[in-house]
């Protein structure tokens, strides 16, 4: 009898866990979570490994940290990273619902609302310029081509139309194509776009 109240109280704290889960964040938590880069670093290597441990994810994340290979890592690297995870992060990330953490096992799983987050995790160096910046420019610079073949502006003016309007069709069709295989989204990266760009 005793055990079988023990199992519905198990039971009962489940459900009073995932009732508490919210199922989706909202998108100010999700600027707030992704603007920490070891949480952003966690849910890569949680996409790369979903049975991941504590363990295994601070190895890899101070191996991204310190631009070096896993078995490079050192304990005090890797003790700094996994005491932030255990401590602040994966909770965190809990709470809003982007994974389940078991602290007693050191178990991590990414939950379905990772997958949404792809949106929001292009990183752009402060460099370069991001899609939106470079679509502008390119809309701008093709306004430019028409009213320079409009007003017969040389060498412009010399070409026919159609040639202008393939050029500038051309350039959208490369750039789409390029956005398109470079934003593989969060499953599809082999790491975090910081880690490779210091690559």
């Amino acid at each position: 009898m005793r055990g079988q109240r023990g199992a519905v109280s198990m039971e009962d704290d489940d459900a009073e866990s995932a009732a508490e889960r919210p199922a989706k964040p909202t998108e100010q938590e999700v600027f707030d979570i992704l603007s920490n880069r070891r949480r952003r670093y966690a849910l890569y290597a949680l996409l790369r490994d979903e049975t991941a441990t504590i363990g295994s994810l601070a190895d890899q994340i101070a191996a991204w940290e310190n631009e070096c290979n896993i078995g490079d890592v050192t304990s005090a690297e890797r003790k700094r990273v996994y005491t932030a995870l255990q401590q602040s992060h994966l909770p965190k990330l809990e709470r809003t619902g982007l994974i389940s953490f078991d602290p007693d096992s050191g178990r991590v799983e990414p939950t379905e609302a990772v997958e949404e987050l792809d949106i929001y995790l292009e990183v752009v160096g402060e460099e370069q310029l991001s899609w939106d910046q470079y679509y502008l420019a390119l809309s701008a610079v093709s306004a430019g081509v028409v009213v320079a073949v409009w007003l017969g502006i040389p060498p412009f003016g010399s070409l026919p139309p159609l040639f202008w309007m393939t050029v500038v069709v051309a350039l959208f069709g490369v750039s789409a194509a390029v956005h398109n295989y470079r934003s593989t989204g969060l499953a599809g990266a082999a790491e975090p776009p910081e880690v490779s760009r210091q690559s």
